[in-house]
């Protein structure tokens, strides 16, 4: 902790008069391996670190931002960096909102998201756990005709930011991650099933769980056909449903909204889902993979209570949206590292969880469609807008029980509407790599086109 921390308050000693200066800075260590017919196809282990620098000089018509990076922890190299920012700060555009962040009274949670297990576990012992992966999946069932790839891979990832304005903060965190696809056939049919794990820690990581989801997501669409079309109660499974979420998470920026890039702009208040669908961006919340103490600006992450009861309640923001807003940040500033910017977004968004799991939304449901994977998300969902139409891939539900599957096939609507149409929010919350949680997610009246 203690060298990172230092560098960074070494570049912020570095401020000139009328100066405001920021220094992110960031360590990292990454692992991945493949698996391949028995053997490995590719390992790579990179230790990385850099520093992201901003100056901001106040002056008339507003504040002008330089930015500046470096992919070294070398001290000349980044005072080369705060050089660099205090120079592009001349020929940048003033604006009245720019600003740093400042400390505002909110206690960072007291989170531990640092495992030793990633550190300590031999690679030997990595390389190891994707080649049994792979034999167990050749030999999980007599349909499985290959399995193209099995991936493991780990992070151990460290920041420290300051700032003139008085930020001083430092986290860390780890996480493993395992994931495996396996391809089934019978005669010319054939698809492919992923299955996942991700924790913590190496010791986390449920290999069993992993095998059983490619098997099964593989095996179960065999002899898939186009479904009939019409309008139908769809069931997305908990990974699909987390999809759902990241979309739906984006249209509640606050920075979206000020641009006019949301559908929830000037609906505040309003009753925008039913009454099952509470929904937060949390975290405080250990159990996510994104959960943080510190946002991007070295704000306390807190938990941000988003849409209750299926009334919106309001916005996330960082300081720059909520200043245009004229509003208080939300903690909520995020940045791919140290070689970008902050902005705003979602780091840990949840529903709270309903009575049922899937057996029973599939019981209650009893005729619908379920989904297992959508296809052309990005492509086929307008986040401003809120039309929604993908392609997926899935089985049909008949007598509240799994019934044939489907491929080939589209479900349609809106934002708006699905989440007006919420029929059952599960209890089977799992938190998933990315900003949102997975439980299974009943939605009524979609049009279905297949044949």
């Amino acid at each position: 902790m203690s060298d990172l921390v230092a560098l960074a308050d070494r570049v912020v000693d570095g401020a000139r008069a009328g100066e405001e200066v920021e220094a992110y800075v960031a360590r990292g260590h990454d692992v991945e391996i493949r698996a391949y017919e028995g053997e490995i196809e590719s390992l790579s282990s990179a230790t990385t670190g850099g520093v992201g620098v901003r100056v901001l000089v106040r002056g008339e018509g507003g504040a002008r931002l330089g930015f500046a990076w470096a992919g070294s922890l070398e001290a000349d190299v980044v005072d080369d960096a705060l050089a660099e920012a205090r120079d592009n700060a001349a020929f940048a555009t003033p604006d009245p909102h720019l600003a740093l962040a400042e400390p505002d009274g909110v206690t960072p949670a007291e989170l531990d998201l640092w495992d030793p297990t990633v550190a300590e576990t031999a690679t030997d012992d990595k390389v190891a756990l994707a080649l049994e992966v792979e034999r167990r999946l050749r030999a999980a069932d007599p349909r499985i005709r290959q399995v193209p790839s099995v991936d493991y891979a780990d992070e151990r990832v460290e920041v420290a930011l300051a700032s003139t304005t008085g930020i001083r903060a430092y986290s860390c965190r780890t996480g493993a991650y395992l994931a495996a696809a396996a391809i089934a056939g019978d005669g010319p049919d054939s698809h492919t099933g992923t299955g996942i794990s991700a924790a913590r820690g190496f010791a986390g990581l449920d290999v069993e769980r992993v095998c059983a989801d490619a098997v099964a997501r593989s095996t179960r669409m065999l002899g898939a056909t186009k479904p009939p079309s019409g309008r139908v109660t769809v069931v997305f499974d908990q990974r699909a449903a987390s999809t759902l979420l990241a979309i739906v998470s984006g249209a509640l920026s606050g920075e979206a909204v000020v641009k006019g890039r949301s559908f929830f702009a000037g609906r505040v208040g309003e009753q925008v889902a039913t009454g099952s669908v509470t929904l937060a961006d949390d975290p405080t919340d250990a159990r996510a993979f994104r959960a943080a103490a510190y946002d991007a600006e070295g704000l306390a992450c807190r938990r941000n209570l988003l849409i209750e009861s299926g009334v919106l309640l309001g916005f996330l923001y960082d300081t720059v949206s909520a200043r245009r807003a004229g509003v208080a940040s939300t903690g909520s500033a995020v940045r791919g590292g140290y070689a970008g910017t902050p902005g705003v977004g979602c780091r840990a968004v949840v529903l709270v969880p309903g009575q049922l799991d899937l057996e029973g939304i599939l019981a209650s449901v009893e005729t619908g469609l379920f989904v297992q994977s959508m296809i052309g998300v990005h492509s086929g969902v307008n986040p401003v807008s809120g039309d929604f139409s993908v392609g997926v891939e899935g089985l049909m539900v008949r007598g509240g029980e799994l019934a044939e599957p489907i491929r080939e096939a589209t479900i349609a609507s809106t934002l708006q509407r699905m989440l007006q149409s919420v029929l059952h929010v599960g209890c089977d919350l799992e938190w998933l790599p990315g900003v949102a949680a997975g439980q299974t997610l009943a939605v009524a009246d979609m049009q279905l086109s297949g044949n």
